[in-house]
């Protein structure tokens, strides 16, 4: 079947219920194309980082504020507007600090981050249509994102990445997303972007693109998602590509 828009008034039970149905059909029979850009948050969505990121989250309030900061606390402000905002929650006064450490212990992490569970097929089948344009739109420094490119293979062959580096503004502001759209030629209409937080979904309805709540991430909960109202939630990568 063709996927339908689901108004962000719907239900998460709605939602999870029609992204199932559709997932269940198989993806060679999913005609036509409905969104000719698909744009993907990088953390929590195609990496699976949530433990690399918890684990230098304690590591720097730990070392630097020698305080124990609930995980739910660590993780809440994770796919926001950046690094530096996420520690100033923490503290004001020892931003650069907690920033410094937290590198420190995370960068060398990436050696070991891996792609999402089942992400690298649907991107294959994606990129083999030969008809769309992707992207990763993420709050990751573009020098961050090569940390993570023996994991994601394609990364050199999109269409589009915008860094932290590449705007004034980040997510939940549009200004991310509307780059990489500029970056294209492409108009809002023609757009989904995919992403696993809160930040992420406030972004994509903000910019106008179809909004895409994956669940794979676990760094934030499916109720924190369905709160922002996206057009649709997905549990499985299939199912992410039978609603695209």
């Amino acid at each position: 079947m063709t996927a339908r828009r689901v108004a962000a008034r719907e239900s998460p039970r709605f939602v999870h219920s029609l992204a199932a149905e559709v997932g269940a059909q198989a993806v060679d029979t999913i005609k036509p194309m409905r969104f000719s850009v698909v744009l993907f948050d990088l953390d929590g969505t195609l990496l699976d980082s949530g433990w690399m990121i918890l684990a230098s989250m304690r590591h720097a309030t730990r070392t630097v504020l020698e305080r124990d900061i609930p995980e739910a606390e660590l993780l809440a402000r994770v796919g926001g507007s950046g690094l530096r905002e996420q520690m100033r929650a923490f503290d004001a006064e020892r931003v650069e600090d907690l920033v410094t450490v937290y590198r420190e212990h995370n960068e060398p992490l990436h050696r070991e981050v891996v792609a999402c569970e089942g992400v690298l097929p649907v991107l294959d089948r994606l990129r083999a249509e030969g008809r769309r344009r992707l992207g990763v739109v993420t709050a990751k420094r573009h020098a961050t994102v090569q940390l993570a490119a023996h994991a994601l293979p394609f990364l050199d062959d999109l269409d589009v990445i915008v860094g932290w580096d590449d705007t004034d503004q980040h997510k939940p502001h549009p200004d991310p997303i509307l780059h990489a759209l500029e970056q294209l030629g492409a108009a809002p209409p023609d757009a989904a972007y995919v992403g696993d937080s809160p930040f992420d979904l406030t972004a994509a309805r903000a910019a106008e693109v179809f909004a895409v709540a994956v669940t794979w991430g676990r760094i934030h909960s499916t109720q924190l998602l369905a709160a922002e109202e996206p057009n649709v939630i997905v549990d499985t990568p299939e199912e992410l590509l039978a609603v695209l």
